[in-house]
């Protein structure tokens, strides 16, 4: 495993434009192997839920997954943990519910309104809010799920749904960093246009998964690899533009043992809106 002729398939959780993921993705494949030695193949598929069943047939040994995916990868799959993100020195984000409505000020006026989720398996663009919604007792209208972030993003500024739900990191030196971001340069005015009118509580930050008896020694070459790619520029902007992070860290399943409660009950709960 490594080699050319047998590389580390590597996922990319789909939360944004799968092109933005590839050609970022492609500069970390060619640092690994700089560094490491290590040959390693790129892919985003199609989905949040396709890539955990990925990691579970071993058509994917190491994926940067979102939290909820993480829990089904370890729960289902024995997958572990080996890398968190940071952002700005912290290791958490948080789920936001957005909206282009005047009218639309709280969660109470979002009763019967169109609204628009990320994934199914999404913990900021669905499970957490659908956990708000159900403890205030709002009852939407029709839902969709626009399967990428800056999807629900582009669908909340045209119109096209009343609100949404999208990821929420923290401002950087004034400058907003939530998904709007990913929408910006072709909607200019997104920041003003689309409002935050309300937070979930905080998540860990997406983890580096390794499927289940993915070797050791070959695992500890691409932690090291994976720790050092925003030493450099180039690594660090990519960085940010694939998830919005500055670095890694060394994780354990443990970080995510309260998550993983949390986020179990949670899905258990709001499973019935979902089908």
């Amino acid at each position: 495993m490594g080699s050319r002729e047998k590389p580390i398939q590597f996922a990319l959780v789909p939360g944004q434009d799968s092109a933005v993921l590839m050609e970022n993705g492609k500069l970390l494949e060619k640092w690994i192997l700089e560094k490491s030695g290590l040959h390693v193949r790129m892919q985003v598929p199609v989905s949040y839920v396709a890539v955990v069943e990925a990691i579970g047939s071993q058509r994917v040994d190491v994926a940067i997954l979102n939290t909820f995916g993480y829990v089904l990868a370890h729960d289902k799959y024995g997958a572990q943990a080996k890398l968190i993100g940071v952002n700005r020195g912290i290791s958490e984000y948080w789920g936001q519910i957005i909206t282009a409505d005047p009218k639309i000020k709280s969660l109470n006026d979002l009763q019967g309104k169109k609204f628009a989720y990320v994934d199914p398996a999404s913990t900021s663009g669905y499970v957490l809010p659908a956990k708000l919604f159900k403890d205030h007792n709002i009852k939407l209208g029709d839902t969709v799920f626009a399967g990428k972030h800056d999807s629900v993003v582009t669908m909340v500024y045209q119109g096209r749904v009343d609100a949404g739900a999208t990821y929420h990191t923290p401002s950087e030196d004034g400058v907003l960093q939530d998904a709007r971001r990913l929408v910006k340069a072709q909607f200019p005015d997104v920041y003003e246009k689309v409002r935050i009118i309300q937070k979930t509580d905080s998540i860990p930050s997406d983890p580096v998964v390794f499927r289940k008896d993915f070797p050791v020694e070959i695992g500890a070459r691409l932690i090291a690899a994976l720790k050092s790619f925003s030493s450099t520029p180039d690594g660090a902007k990519a960085l940010k533009n694939l998830y919005h992070l500055e670095g890694f860290k060394d994780s354990s399943d443990k970080d995510y043992e309260q998550a993983r409660k949390i986020l179990l009950e949670i899905s258990q709960q709001v499973q019935e809106p979902a089908k």
